[in-house]
């Protein structure tokens, strides 16, 4: 398959229609680094904006969390909080919430194994993540199948090659891994094909510190120096309505005690798991994302927490959840004007229900990206390639979404107005009736003047079927065999094989560490 997709690589790029940034004969513009150029977009009055907030904190105040983890609960109980010992639920005072806000850091600077891929999450900033946490894996040569260690591997370098994809994440779980050992193939494969920002999942302490071991031994970094900065990130998930789990509540006190990154996400589904209205499941998010951020702050003040937002509606006929619908879209604006109440850096959700990478499932991503954007969310995750509500992803899905994600990050950069952009001396070269093919304005610039497309074909019908008819689909699968083809990792991530190697060989001899649950 490989040979056959480096032949058909060779091909495209005679074409010229393999246009990702950096490739042969396209301009190169930084998509590492995204500043939001759109003000955001509100859907609710200032005073609406108040009122959820104070109702939120009202909910946790005289309603309360359920917190499974008594280690959680305790250090709650300690910082004023008042514990129902028969039911774990557990009520945070306002003057608790307001301490937790004050402490968390509204500016996040992490620390990628390239530095010219760390990230600044802050309000304003702008990165984007490929879909993650999905059960099975799809294609249009394989089919859709469980997902393994080998398609996470071929994820992880897919994502490592678009620099618009700025963080890794986990894209599909490797089945075929005992879960006792999972968390060392997923560590190894991020840290040794990448240099982004790596993904650690929250299953239990052992794990946790088994994988923030890997990550000392892979940087260079001593114990001090891993927990002076955010090296890596994870994603809290509330059980919504009101439940925080065992692993997830550990997974805070975790991450906060080392300084690494938390992404608290609520995901409220309106109608299912939270009131059908927009504004009552944003106030149920609001207050289940403040109880993970006091706990955050309790255990470490200065501890750097994502506000996360995730909320959408289910379909009221099956209760299947939906994506990229008005009102996905209207509460990621919401989110946004909560988040922005706060001053904490937020993440967003994209995505789509569809079932395979179809019009339905490109209109659906792409509305819940427009929403991010507009909303001007920090972090947006399930960008590109996530199916079936996150049932799958696909790689050829993957590949098209990336064409929308550059396209936003094109409108980041400026666009020149000075006299040489307005060009009147290039109207003034081209008499009426002429063109301005050959003017000398358009050959100093025609190179690079122009987005260089990745998936898109703009060749008349008749090339266009001369060269195969190809759907954009199927143009996707060419590019992601021909990108796997001729992958090559960093050196610097190369070089962490061996130590990598060698503590997971010992960990595995000890017998690994089992999730939490």
């Amino acid at each position: 398959m490989i040979d056959d997709a480096a032949r058909e690589g060779r091909r495209e790029r005679r074409r010229g229609r393999i246009g990702e940034a950096g490739s042969e004969g396209s301009r190169r513009p930084n998509y590492r680094s995204l500043k939001n150029p759109f003000l955001p977009q509100p859907i609710f009055s200032d005073d609406h904006v108040a009122s959820i907030h104070d109702t939120a904190l009202r909910v946790l105040e005289e309603l309360g969390i359920k917190v499974l983890l008594p280690q959680a609960r305790d250090l709650l109980a300690r910082a004023g909080a008042l514990i129902d010992p028969e039911t774990d639920m557990v009520r945070i005072g306002l003057d608790m919430v307001a301490a937790a806000l004050a402490s968390a850091p509204k500016s996040i600077q992490t620390h990628a194994g390239d530095r010219s891929r760390d990230l600044t999450l802050e309000l304003g900033s702008m990165t984007f993540l490929a879909g993650c946490g999905a059960p099975n894996v799809t294609d249009l040569e394989r089919g859709r199948r469980p997902g393994t260690l080998a398609a996470f591997e071929e994820f992880i370098k897919l994502v490592q090659h678009f620099d618009v994809l700025h963080m890794l994440g986990p894209c599909v779980e490797p089945q075929d891994i005992d879960n006792r050992f999972r968390h060392y193939a997923v560590n190894r494969a991020q840290l040794t094909l990448s240099d982004k920002l790596p993904f650690i999942f929250a299953r239990g302490t052992p794990q946790v510190d088994d994988s923030f071991d890997m990550i000392r031994l892979a940087r260079g970094l001593s114990e001090d120096e891993f927990r002076s900065g955010a090296h890596c990130y994870t994603v809290i998930n509330t059980n919504s309505p009101r439940q925080l789990d065992i692993p997830m509540a550990q997974g805070i006190i975790d991450f906060a005690r080392a300084g690494q990154v938390l992404i608290i996400t609520p995901f409220c589904l309106a109608g299912a798991m939270a009131p059908i209205t927009v504004a009552g499941a944003l106030t149920l998010q609001h207050a289940e994302a403040l109880a993970g951020l006091t706990l955050a702050q309790i255990v470490r003040p200065g501890a750097p927490v994502v506000y996360g937002s995730f909320s959408s509606n289910v379909d009221m006929k099956s209760g299947a959840p939906a994506f990229g619908t008005p009102e996905h879209i209207k509460a990621t604006l919401g989110a946004s004007q909560l988040a922005r109440f706060t001053g904490l850096p937020w993440r967003s959700g994209g995505g789509s229900a569809a079932n395979i990478s179809d019009a339905q499932a490109a209109h659906e991503t792409q509305f819940a990206l427009w929403g991010s954007v507009l909303a001007g969310a920090t972090v947006c995750i399930h960008a590109a390639g996530w199916l079936e509500g996150g049932l799958s992803v696909s790689f050829e899905k993957l590949v098209t979404d990336i064409e929308a994600l550059q396209t936003v990050a094109e409108l980041c950069a400026a666009t020149p107005g000075d006299d040489d952009a307005i060009g009147f001396e290039a109207i003034a070269e081209v008499q009426p009736g002429g063109h301005f093919f050959s003017a000398g304005h358009t050959m100093a610039r025609y190179r690079t003047a122009f987005y260089e497309p990745l998936v898109a074909d703009w060749s008349n019908f008749g090339n266009w079927t001369q060269a195969g008819s190809k759907t954009a689909t199927e143009r996707a699968t060419g590019i992601w065999k021909r990108i796997l083809a001729d992958f090559e990792p960093p050196a610097t991530a190369i070089a962490t094989s061996a130590v990598l190697d060698d503590f997971i060989a010992r960990r595995t001899e000890q017998g690994g560490a089992a999730p939490v649950s």
